[in-house]
């Protein structure tokens, strides 16, 4: 029996995918975005295992409240590390019924097996993604999260051929992602994609920047201040098509 590696869950989500959602929050993630808010979910080390079925029980308890599209999303952390309790988890959700969303930054993905097949099994059981794109240009992506994004934009373009939909989030982090030259790459890439469904732009915050000292790990965008609405606004139609960022 596959147990997962939990974080914690929300029972009234509601920015993440559509309705009302149950949220689980896995364990483990290899990035190290300099922004990271849920940076307690690091370690993949976790004293909460469950198995799909405690966890599916707990969400229904709450189903009456999804209304029509809600449902359950998994987040972390990054839930593709544990690819094989997520598939048993969504399997036995759609078996019940029940919407299914993964909040992912792509990074553990890879058309190498045996991760691949799994995946594309997991795709099956998957209503939505919600996708970050931390960075389009490579050394930059790499500066602030520590990992490559090649493997993350082919899986942009995998989900987009097999039209499994998609919600872009992009973080606008003052003097890092929000060069114009880099929102107009960001904007060209989501022009060749085929399944994108929303584009939100998400203003960078400070609000986990505590949990950073708790761990004694130094936060290097101290001082860093959120975007204003109108940088934020100007992110959002450039991304979305409707200025050239001149």
């Amino acid at each position: 029996m596959i147990r997962g590696a939990i974080h914690s869950t929300e029972s009234f989500g509601s920015v993440d995918g559509p309705g009302v959602r149950f949220l689980i929050f896995l364990k483990g993630c290899r990035m190290r975005c300099r922004y990271c808010h849920n940076v307690d979910t690091w370690d993949p080390y976790s004293n909460d295992l469950r198995t799909a079925d405690e966890l599916l029980d707990q969400a229904e308890r709450y189903r009456s409240y999804w209304g029509k599209e809600g449902g359950v999303t998994v987040s972390g952390g990054e839930p593709l590390l544990q690819i094989d309790f997520l598939l048993e988890l969504f399997r036995k959700a759609k078996a019940r019924g029940i919407n299914t969303a993964i909040d992912t930054a792509g990074q553990p993905f890879t058309r190498k097996e045996p991760f691949f097949s799994k995946f594309q099994e997991l795709m099956r059981y998957t209503d939505l993604l919600l996708m970050d794109i931390k960075h389009i240009d490579p050394v930059e992506h790499r500066k602030l999260t520590g990992q490559p994004n090649d493997n993350i934009l082919d899986m942009f373009c995998f989900l987009s051929k097999i039209g499994r939909p998609v919600w872009i989030r992009y973080v606008l982090v003052p003097g890092i992602t929000d060069d114009d030259g880099c929102l107009r790459k960001t904007r060209d890439f989501i022009a060749t994609l085929k399944n994108v469904k929303k584009i939100e732009v998400l203003p960078y915050h400070s609000m986990g920047e505590y949990k950073w000292k708790e761990l004694g790990i130094p936060y290097s965008l101290e001082g860093v201040k959120s975007p204003a609405a109108e940088q934020v606004n100007h992110a959002q139609r450039i991304l979305r098509g409707k200025s050239d960022g001149a």
